[in-house]
């Protein structure tokens, strides 16, 4: 089993920056892939980003790209989310996922473990 623990949510004027980290426990894996999604109230899960655990490639959703990146460090066994050029409209509790297939994807039910959320809210 593995445990994903999120910290980094908090408050944070518009056209700010805020760095989410996620750090895995328990069963650890090489070869799967890492996401972060978001759900604003009375919306439904949203894919945000996804990198492979053993590095290379990334993928982001439209609505972030060029503002957030994803990245992990394997000797820290921590992945994170720095977002910049925060807005409003980024306003959601924020999920990390594990995958333990390598195959990328924005599908929240493509992947086995999940974390508890952490809240980022952007005041304008």
């Amino acid at each position: 089993q593995v445990q994903l623990v999120e910290s980094g949510g908090g408050l944070v004027q518009a056209g700010g920056s805020r760095t989410l980290t996620c750090t895995p426990s328990g069963r650890t894996f090489s070869n799967g892939i890492m996401a972060w999604f978001r759900q604003a109230p009375g919306l439904e899960r949203e894919f945000v980003a996804v990198v492979a655990w053993s590095g290379g490639p990334t993928n982001y959703a439209d609505s972030v790209k060029g503002r957030f990146t994803i990245s992990r460090d394997s000797a820290k066994n921590t992945l994170y989310l720095q977002m910049n050029s925060l807005k409003p409209e980024d306003t959601a509790v924020y999920y990390c996922a594990a995958r333990r297939e390598y195959s990328f994807s924005q599908k929240s039910g493509d992947y086995d473990y999940w974390g508890q959320g952490t809240q980022v809210t952007v005041s304008s």
